[in-house]
């Protein structure tokens, strides 16, 4: 099964350059910044949104900058995966798919990007049951767990186990979205 589950998230992450995903490319310069700041300001956080969810993202700059600081620096002193998404989701604009983005730009050895897609996967592979159409913290918190399992057995980050199960969706799923 291993060895299956390898080929899937090596295959899948092949075929993500041919979805309309977020481009693991464009989180790198944020991945520095926030490195060499400790945060992220209310641009970096309303460009990240954007990229990932264009419908929601203008709730972002209805967050005061200082906030966007706050919040963001303040994710090196909570634990848990179920806090720092949490805390994310506090501000205006983030819900968990979003959040996850900014967890995952702060350490994709521990975090990957999630959405419904990355959800169907999953359930298509077991781990995870019923189908979904939004999700909250605790969603996030049921889905990292076994991408986390993914990510041990194969070798591969949380992070491209993320795109390598959205990308799996956009091949295999028939019909919409939603």
């Amino acid at each position: 099964m291993t060895s299956q589950l390898k080929d899937l998230i090596q295959n899948y992450l092949e075929f993500y350059s041919q979805t309309q995903g977020l481009l693991p490319s464009f989180l790198e310069k944020y991945r520095i910044e926030y490195a060499e700041k400790g945060f992220l300001g209310q641009k970096e956080l309303y460009e990240l949104a954007y990229e990932s969810s264009t419908r929601s993202a203008h709730h972002v700059k209805r967050n005061p900058e200082k906030r966007c600081r706050e919040v963001t620096s303040n994710l090196d002193k909570v634990e848990g995966d179920f806090s720092q998404i949490a805390l994310l989701t506090a501000l205006k604009g983030f819900k968990a798919p979003t959040a996850s983005v900014i967890l995952t730009v702060k350490n994709p050895d521990r975090h990957a990007v999630v959405d419904t897609r990355v959800w169907a996967s999953l359930e298509r592979l077991n781990y995870v049951e019923g189908r979904r159409e939004s999700f909250g913290p605790e969603h996030y918190v049921k889905m990292i767990q076994p991408i986390r399992k993914i990510s041990e057995k194969t070798g591969y980050t949380p992070e491209k186990v993320g795109y390598a199960l959205f990308a799996y969706d956009v091949d295999k799923r028939e019909g919409t979205l939603h």
